[in-house]
């Protein structure tokens, strides 16, 4: 699957658009493009989610800044949200600078990058095969398949449609590069690798995935596969192998630096299951993942783990089908599409498929961007064999694939619809799901921010019931209760979740909220640990800040308060932080500066009538 220059002479008296393979090609793909754009247009509309679009974009100061010198250091050296990937850090930084908070841009960012992956798909098979109708179809399905919704709506998910931009165009570079052997050609192919590891770390497969493009279509194992229809030289399997080594050096560079990002993170979830559970998992997960390609019903952003609760029965009928299916693929191994997409599909998905278990997840829709490509191309490359064959008229190619690319679009413009806002994907995956101790969580918080606190309370409680160790539920209940004025009863809660959480950011915001319960119960000594213990988790929790700033003020010491308010609504600005700011300014007897930050504080929240009160205030001390 290379892109590669092929030198085609038009047929004798062509004309129009389809006179040459060149038109004919931009044509096509100008249409893919269309198709794309056209299907998922609706979520340019769409709002951000509460699934980690804040801890990305709506509650990060370095990726709100745009593209600052800070903001680029820190995206090199950061590991947030367990991961090292700091070009999907840039992109989103880079769409702050041109959208600030407007979610339409974001989300357009993400659509393009999917259209650019279908096309790049499209070249890359078309150049390598010359099957110009299996290249369409596969990339349609691509386009299409609602398994993607998840990769492209999810603007936090743009690590995804990035990696595999630059995953797709590392393998059109290799084939470019296996046409002239040199350490130029080599050193281009290295570069795109390296960009794909730095917009996500899943792309580690990649070495192995160019040693199945050897295989088919290039046709370079001498005595494994026929020549491709590029001409290149064949190589002996262990120089093929030993070319890779650089490529193999770097996925492992990175897979260590995000073992680390994700254990300095205590990104394992809630759920710490044994090795033997994990691996059954991941055996029915594999057969899951191809149940989603070929029926994309119930789909959802998380799937519970089953733990111990997955039957024996289900794993043995997952391994005798992947079994089968090997003992098929080896049988005709000679149709190379068909070794090459099954062995695309197991190998690209190992790196997210639980073994080593990150989150609480059984699988996700996302991960299976890349490898049910391998899937796609064996569908469509044994259709076609099946259709050259028996001889079959074009109708009956056409009409199939037609009517395949109709019902995907139809899934697929449903699915994108679950994604407009926070209350309907979480009462979507409610509705799909079982025991979805997360989407319990999550929906609550929609609920919170919509002002439906009281509707959002018994989600938490459900949420505590169905995962007692899950932190988040706790956290949540405290800050209900909390609000509530009933901070001892919030105290405890706060307690637990801070104790199970193994999450730096959950523990960093229970700690700020923990901090605040103790100051309204009067215990300024515990109120002043709990602050500095979630800024020594995280410097950038602005309540901390905050509430640091209101101990600060209440002992006299402005200065320091000041600081302490200043900062704190540099990282977010907010009415309260303004207001307090306003306070301690007017306090220390600056009331020009105070009346700046009250009037910041009446932009954020007009009809707040402290600020109106403290400005009117001011101006009678004033006089």
């Amino acid at each position: 699957m290379s892109i590669a220059p092929v030198q085609a002479k038009p047929a004798a008296g062509s004309a129009g658009l389809f006179a040459s393979p060149e038109k004919r090609t931009f044509v096509l793909s100008l249409l893919l493009v269309i198709s794309t754009l056209a299907i998922y247009n609706q979520a340019t509309h769409f709002a951000f989610v509460n699934f980690d679009d804040d801890d990305y974009i709506t509650g990060n100061p370095y990726v709100q800044a745009g593209l600052t010198w800070d903001t680029v250091k820190w995206a090199l050296t950061s590991t947030d949200e367990a991961n090292w990937h700091p070009l999907t850090w840039i992109s989103h930084a880079l769409d702050c600078q041109w959208s600030r908070l407007n979610p339409a841009g974001h989300h357009l960012t993400n659509i393009v990058l999917h259209a650019l992956n279908v096309v790049l798909l499209f070249l890359l098979l078309w150049c390598g095969t010359r099957r110009l109708g299996a290249s369409v179809f596969v990339a349609m399905v691509f386009a299409l398949h609602p398994v993607n919704v998840e990769s492209v709506v999810w603007v936090s998910e743009r690590k995804n449609v990035l990696s595999t931009m630059f995953f797709l165009m590392t393998l059109g570079t290799y084939g470019w590069y296996v046409q002239k052997v040199d350490w130029k050609r080599y050193l281009a192919v290295v570069a795109l690798f390296v960009c794909a590891l730095a917009s996500k770390p899943m792309v580690v497969t990649l070495p192995f995935v160019l040693l199945l493009v050897d295989y088919w279509p290039l046709g370079r194992i001498r005595g494994w596969s026929e020549p491709g229809l590029l001409a290149v030289p064949q190589e002996g399997l262990g120089k093929l192998v030993l070319e890779k080594l650089p490529l193999l050096g770097l996925s492992a560079a990175v897979s260590l630096i995000t073992m680390w990002a994700q254990s300095a993170a205590g990104a394992v979830g809630t759920l710490p299951f044994p090795l033997g559970v994990r691996l059954k998992n991941a055996i029915y997960c594999y057969v899951m993942y191809l149940g989603k390609a070929v029926w994309p019903t119930r789909l959802a952003p998380l799937y519970p783990h089953p733990g111990y609760s997955l039957a024996l029965w289900k794993v043995a009928l997952a391994c005798l089908f992947l079994a089968a299916g090997s003992a098929v693929v080896w049988k005709f191994r000679r149709r190379g599409y068909l070794l090459a997409g099954w062995l695309w599909f197991l190998g690209t998905l190992v790196p997210v498929i639980g073994v080593v278990q990150v989150g609480n997840q059984a699988m996700a829709d996302r991960y299976a961007y890349i490898p049910l490509v391998g899937i796609f191309v064996m569908v469509a490359w044994a259709a076609t064999d099946l259709a050259e064959k028996h001889k079959l008229e074009v109708p009956w190619e056409i009409v199939p694939a037609a009517c395949v690319l109709l019902a995907l679009s139809l899934a697929c413009y449903r699915q994108i619809g679950y994604w407009r806002n926070s209350l309907d994907l979480w009462t979507h995956t409610l509705a799909v799901t079982n025991n979805n101790f997360v989407a319990e969580d999550s929906i609550g918080v929609a609920l919170v921010q919509l002002g439906r606190a009281d509707e959002a309370y018994p989600h938490f409680v459900r949420s505590a019931e169905l995962q007692p160790n899950d932190a988040v539920s706790h956290s949540n209940i405290g800050a209900y209760l909390h609000q509530h004025e009933r901070q001892a009863e919030a105290v405890p809660q706060y307690e637990i979740a801070v104790r199970l959480a193994t999450d730096t950011q959950v523990r960093a915001t229970t700690y700020a909220n923990l901090g605040s319960a103790y100051r309204d119960l009067g215990d300024y000594s515990k109120s002043q640990a709990a602050f500095e213990q979630a800024l020594q988790l995280n410097p950038n929790q602005f309540n901390a800040w905050l509430g640091m700033g209101i101990l600060a003020r209440r002992q006299g010491k402005l200065d320091d308060a000041i600081f302490d308010f200043a900062r704190s609504v540099e990282l977010r600005p907010t009415a309260e932080g303004y207001l307090q700011l306003g306070a301690a300014l007017a306090q220390a007897g600056h009331p020009r500066e105070a009346l700046a930050a009250y009037q910041r504080a009446l932009q954020i929240s007009p009809d707040l009538a402290e600020v109106q009160q403290a400005i009117l205030s001011l101006g009678t001390a004033a006089r």
